[in-house]
């Protein structure tokens, strides 16, 4: 017995059709059904007399499922000057039979003869150009209702400027041809227009944030576009997120983090909740936990690596700078001498080690001083002891173990996570300070691709010294290819209780806005410039909503992720129990 062994099947380019369109069309007298979808179109037949540049915006804008072509053909104008004086002849042999019959003057006619020859002159004298002009509208609903309800909105829309529509009854396939991109006006339903009127209508009027490099960051809700963007192509890469806990801001960064490391982009993250735990482990990248028992330490003392082309004076000046900063945070409120004290006890810690100015970053230290270090110095300088007392607390007391230890992190890698959530409120922004002072003495290390995410940037805020040093960062950042992201959702803090607020957000060229407050709602808008009607979108957003700004263009945007992106970056409760499998 002969078995036959069926053809293995391999698809062909004819198979292609089959995959990209629907199976079947049904062809009706008042739509088409394409496919799920129910199919309409329309065409424009009445203008006003004057139309407004910008009127067609709201139909182009429209966040719904259409298409839209508009067929301009130019007409000849010799034609069209022998069809408009014959126009002419008609109106004015009207005007003289309702003058010689003594019936009152129709203003209407008289306003029609005063265009038609201003047109004629227009044409004669080649300032203007006639075409015949058609705009097709063709609208997509999944059933009857769908249909009419945006049939209704549409009409409405333009009625308000006078511009009327009528459905292509009988003719939809014609209409759904004409609006392929084919470049087929198979509807033929055309309007003579004049230049001017026609330039109106000019398309290109959507808020577009869509490049050919770049990252996607959501989709642009304005007219269902994708928002692809690369900051790191403005004149700085820097970002602000501000929104309400709950609203999707550090969803939205996880986004921009996972997508951004796609395009060979390192990035360093100051975690305050734990919330980039699962990112790190999905990536392989490293999380270090800083607490009071943690046995990973940051030591600010530690000598940072010289930067290529600059001097070290400056560097070590910089850096003492920062230090200073950094202690006068520990130390609460300090006086103008004690801060002069200050440096020069961090400049004498460093040269008890023979480290100097001149020397700095040239040679190889064994061991860098520790805060107890410092603490010593002060001890032994007139003046210094109350300072060494306010220190003991870091240096031997309940905080040494977090500030008083060599540096022992690993920060060869792509991804970095800090995480702050397990330290008392108090030391939080210390923390946050000795992470970004270790972090800025990397990122000068070598010139590369850089994200800097700052969650809840507002602890630092809270701070004169720690608003500085952030906004030092944010204002020098782009020298070093670094792009600084800051998160917050206490904008009252961030904008109104800091002087340093509002110029990060100046040094920043991408602003997220996502759902606000009411409290703090007026504080945004007047902050970016909102409209009224900005302002009541940011009110009413749902999650993962929000005004996308780069530059000088804004869109509202949606944050969108894929399924696998989700698993890995949501930290919604419930969807965790159930990945899990803990829900019941």
């Amino acid at each position: 017995m002969k078995i036959k062994i069926p053809k293995t099947y391999k698809p062909s380019a004819e198979d292609l059709p089959n995959i990209i369109a629907p199976a079947g069309m049904e062809v009706g007298s008042n739509y088409l059904k394409l496919g799920d979808y129910l199919v309409k179109t329309f065409f424009i037949f009445t203008y006003p007399r004057y139309v407004a540049g910008g009127w067609f915006s709201p139909i182009i804008n429209l966040a719904e499922m259409m298409d839209i072509s508009i067929f301009v053909h130019p007409m000849d104008t010799a034609l069209a000057l022998r069809n408009l004086r014959k126009k002419v002849a008609q109106i004015e042999a009207e005007i003289s039979e309702k003058q010689e019959k003594g019936v009152v003057r129709d203003p209407v006619l008289e306003t029609a003869y005063q265009d038609v020859e201003n047109l004629r002159d227009a044409l004669q004298q080649a300032r203007e150009k006639l075409f015949e002009v058609g705009i097709y509208i063709t609208i997509y609903g999944s059933s009857v209702e769908d249909l009419r309800k945006l049939e209704n909105r549409v009409e409405s829309i333009l009625e308000s400027k006078l511009v009327y529509i009528k459905p292509s009854l009988f003719r939809h396939l014609e209409g759904f041809n004409s609006i392929l991109p084919l470049g087929q006006d198979q509807l033929g339903v055309h309007t003579p227009l004049n230049s001017g009127p026609v330039s109106s209508i000019f398309p290109f009027i959507s808020p577009d944030l869509t490049s050919d490099k770049g990252i996607l960051y959501g989709v642009n809700m304005h007219n269902n576009s994708l928002v692809i963007f690369d900051r790191f192509s403005l004149e700085n890469a820097n970002s602000v997120v501000f929104a309400k806990s709950g609203s999707g801001k550090s969803y939205a960064t996880k986004l921009e983090i996972l997508r951004s490391m796609m395009m060979g982009i390192d990035v360093i993250i100051i975690d305050p909740e734990n919330e980039y735990q699962n990112l790190a482990n999905a990536v392989g990248g490293s999380f270090f936990k800083i607490s009071l028992t943690s046995p990973n330490h940051v030591n600010p003392f530690d000598i940072p690596i010289m930067p290529e082309g600059e001097e070290p004076a400056d560097v070590f000046k910089s850096h003492i700078i920062n230090l200073t900063g950094l202690v006068k945070l520990m130390l609460g409120e300090v006086t103008p001498e004690e801060d002069a004290l200050l440096d020069r006890a961090i400049t004498d810690t460093y040269a008890s080690r023979d480290i100097t100015a001149e020397n700095f970053g040239s040679i190889k230290v064994l061991k860098p001083p520790l805060l107890e270090d410092l603490q010593t110095i002060l001890k032994n300088t007139e003046g210094g002891r109350t300072l060494a007392q306010r220190l003991d607390k870091f240096t031997h007391g309940s905080y040494a173990g977090f500030t008083n230890a060599p540096t022992n992190v690993d920060i060869k890698n792509r991804l970095i996570v800090f995480s702050i959530r397990d330290l008392e409120e108090e030391l939080r922004p210390i923390a946050m300070y000795i992470v970004l002072n270790f972090v800025w003495n990397l990122v000068r290390s070598k010139l590369k691709q850089r994200l800097l995410i700052i969650d809840e940037a507002w602890w630092m805020m809270k701070y004169k010294d720690s608003a500085s040093f952030l906004f030092g960062l944010v204002k020098r950042a782009r020298k070093y290819y670094l792009g600084v992201t800051t998160i917050t959702q206490d904008v009252e803090d961030f904008l109104n209780k800091s002087e340093y607020g509002r110029p990060i957000i100046t040094n920043s060229s991408i602003q997220l806005l996502m759902k606000q407050a009411p409290s703090s709602v007026e504080s945004v808008a007047k902050a970016f410039g909102l409209t009224e009607g900005e302002k009541s979108f940011l009110l009413e957003a749902g999650v993962g909503e929000g005004l996308f700004f780069a530059g000088l263009k804004h869109v509202a945007i949606k944050i969108i992720p894929s399924y696998t992106e989700d698993q890995i970056i949501t930290t919604d409760p419930e969807q965790i129990l159930e990945m899990k499998g803990l829900k019941k």
